[in-house]
């Protein structure tokens, strides 16, 4: 059969590429094309479009950007009806693949949704939207069931993918000496994230603390698909950089400053304490701030239904609270602890390993009983 991927993000690409593993373990000939990354690339996509060029982040700066999103829409979904796929995976990446599927709706297409769209934090009536166009959605989160059947959506919960990524890495023994880092140095982590407008927003406020830890080095996770020169301003103060791999940084941390989306779980996963950074342009906060309707940003607080990392958001992330919440989670803190067993809280809530694997074999399932 023929499967027709669309993800907008890093994380996206990582889920995207497992999931197309797993689709051939149940349909061997199976054939994908693909809005994505180099993962789903080399895990056997046909590539369209590379998620870098579509990258935008908070409302003001997507709207600035709508002329961009618009045509990259257009394309979409002409490359959509020339290729004529059995069905439409989607990718979390909201704003771009609702759009998507309610075209794929319309337009006679199956269409399926892998981690859904995060309907429950804000404008909780596009859970509607999602009943209306997606024939079969699978979500990630064990509330998210839950929440979906109040709209009365039958969903599949299939565990967290993330499971899948860390299970199958194998930390390098020799990174430290590989990436000129000093063993005897414990490291913090700054993951910025994966977008432009992140990395230029968080780092500057990051490392403006390095001096108050001079017994620690500085190491960011970097991406091949920024440009080099974002990095070397930090680089030239001395602070390392490794890139393309966040799982090793994080494998050798001590503690981690971590801009909040997807890295906030994976850094619980890998029981390094840490806290979230979140800062974005004043007219995107204002309105993010009127529309959220849950508690956290951090998905690791989201799923504890607790603050079990501090998040530190817009005008509190300061370089003297960053400081103060850095001690706290340091060896000897007074919350590191603490955050660590709620750490081990969230993974007993998540699961184990096998979303991928699931997702896959069901996926193939539902479109083989479709032909019927």
């Amino acid at each position: 059969m023929k499967y027709y991927l669309i993800a907008g993000e890093r994380s996206g690409d990582l889920h995207g590429s497992n999931l197309i593993k797993a689709i051939k373990q149940h349909d061997p000939e199976a054939e994908f094309r693909a809005w994505g990354g180099d993962m789903m690339q080399a895990a056997g996509a046909t590539l369209v479009k590379h998620y870098a060029e579509m990258a935008f982040m908070g409302f003001w700066e997507v709207a600035k950007n709508l002329g961009t999103i618009s045509g990259f829409l257009k394309a979409c979904k002409a490359d959509l009806l020339s290729y004529q796929p059995d069905v439409l995976i989607l990718i979390d990446y909201a704003g771009f693949n609702m759009r998507m599927a309610r075209f794929a709706h319309e337009n006679g297409f199956q269409t399926f949704y892998y981690i859904s769209p995060k309907v429950w934090a804000w404008n909780q009536n596009r859970a509607l939207k999602l009943k209306r166009d997606v024939d079969k959605l699978f979500v990630i989160f064990p509330f998210e069931k839950a929440f979906f059947k109040r709209f009365d959506y039958e969903v599949d919960y299939v565990g967290n993918p993330l499971f899948d990524a860390i299970a199958d890495f194998t930390p390098n023994p020799n990174f430290l000496v590989e990436n000129k880092l000093d063993p005897q140095k414990p490291v913090i982590a700054l993951l910025p994230g994966s977008r432009r407008q992140e990395v230029e927003q968080m780092l500057t406020l990051m490392t403006s603390i390095k001096p108050q830890f001079s017994g620690y080095q500085y190491v960011i996770a970097g991406v091949s698909n920024l440009p080099n020169e974002l990095y070397q301003p930090f680089e030239k103060e001395g602070i390392k950089r490794v890139t393309d791999d966040a799982y090793n940084l994080l494998s050798v941390a001590t503690a981690a400053l971590v801009t909040s989306g997807t890295a906030t779980l994976e850094t619980a996963l890998f029981e390094v304490p840490q806290v979230v950074c979140y800062k974005t342009g004043a007219l995107s906060y204002l309105i993010a701030k009127n529309l959220i309707r849950v508690p956290y940003i951090s998905l690791v607080n989201l799923v504890a239904e607790k603050e079990a990392v501090k998040e530190l958001i817009q005008n509190d992330l300061t370089s003297q609270n960053l400081a103060e919440e850095l001690r706290a989670v340091l060896p000897n803190g007074a919350r590191r602890e603490a955050q660590l067993q709620d750490y081990r809280h969230v993974k007993a809530l998540l699961g184990e390993k096998g979303a991928s694997e699931k997702t896959g074999a069901l996926m193939v399932k539902y479109l083989k009983e479709a032909k019927k």
